[in-house]
């Protein structure tokens, strides 16, 4: 079994998550490749007190990976996603965050996860991601032109609007004056766009959705499409350039040009345990059905 371990930064007793999850793994006699950033990190902080400075790292990953863990919070998953892309990886999050809607498995339950996942006791849940194409064609997007919550587009340090004129499927749908708009998948549903007055999105539904952010014209609202839509969106405003967001990473663009969303032609495996399902997360993790009136 080889498996990949990438982490961008410690939250409070990450180490010993950490260690755990590196001792199962030794003990399962896996081949283990920790990215080389997160290695560095490891190896500086006081807290581990083994030095794991002989493992093996990566800066890129390839097919022959049979697992990625990533170790943190949602954020970190969208980074590995940047890692896996098209490989086909099943990724496992470990949140040692706090809210994390895409984490397998939570620091609570470490151990006993761990094992189920490690002896193959887990389903895939298989979640879509958009593509972006621009023109002129921008070098701050490719090659990572997707993202797995959200493609938005964004005013930049001003207190203007910017007008984002709308196109679904080559037919006109409106222009929306505001701070920007959020074109999300499912997965990203409980993401930004959920934070701006966006619908909650079942994972396994084949759709995306339009969020506008803080918009102007009131009558504005968030809007549901089949994933088979393409969406076109040119941005004008009184400054030059716009930000354009694919999950965490930001490009600057200049008005008027030409941005293409569309579903990805692959696919992100995400692990995810026999009990746990989107329902009871999304039940958990917005408290619903707890009554807070004491």
């Amino acid at each position: 079994m080889k498996i990949g371990i990438y982490g961008q930064f410690y939250h409070e007793n990450s180490e010993i998550y950490i260690q755990m999850l590196l001792d199962a793994l030794q003990k399962r006699e896996a081949e283990v490749l920790i990215e080389a950033n997160f290695l560095g990190i490891i190896n500086q902080n006081q807290d581990i007190t083994k030095n794991f400075s002989g493992f093996s790292t990566f800066t890129e990953l390839d097919s022959s990976f049979d697992l990625f863990f990533s170790i943190g919070g949602d954020g970190t998953i969208l980074k590995a996603v940047t890692f896996v892309a098209d490989l086909g990886i099943p990724i496992v999050g470990i949140n040692t965050g706090r809210l994390g809607f895409l984490a397998t498995i939570q620091k609570e339950e470490m151990t006993e996860s761990l094992n189920q996942i490690l002896e193959g006791e887990y389903s895939i849940s298989e979640r879509s991601l958009l593509a972006v194409e621009t023109f002129p064609k921008s070098d701050e997007i490719h090659p990572l032109n997707f993202a797995l919550n959200e493609v938005a587009v964004n005013r930049r340090n001003t207190t203007s609007m910017i007008k984002v004129e709308t196109l679904v499927n080559d037919k006109y749908l409106t222009s929306y004056w505001s701070d920007g708009l959020i074109v999300a998948t499912p997965t990203g549903s409980t993401g930004y766009s959920l934070s701006c007055g966006g619908p909650v999105i079942d994972p396994e539904a084949n759709n995306i959705v339009l969020t506008p952010i803080a918009p102007h014209n009131l009558n504005a609202r968030p809007l549901v499409l089949p994933d088979s839509s393409v969406v076109s969106l040119k941005v004008s405003g009184r400054e030059n350039t716009f930000l354009l967001s694919m999950d965490s990473r930001i490009a600057t663009l200049e008005n008027e040009t030409h941005i293409i969303i569309k579903k990805a032609p692959f696919t992100i495996k995400l692990i995810q345990l026999h009990d746990d399902s989107f329902i009871k997360t999304l039940r958990k993790k917005l408290l619903w059905g707890e009554d807070k009136r004491n």
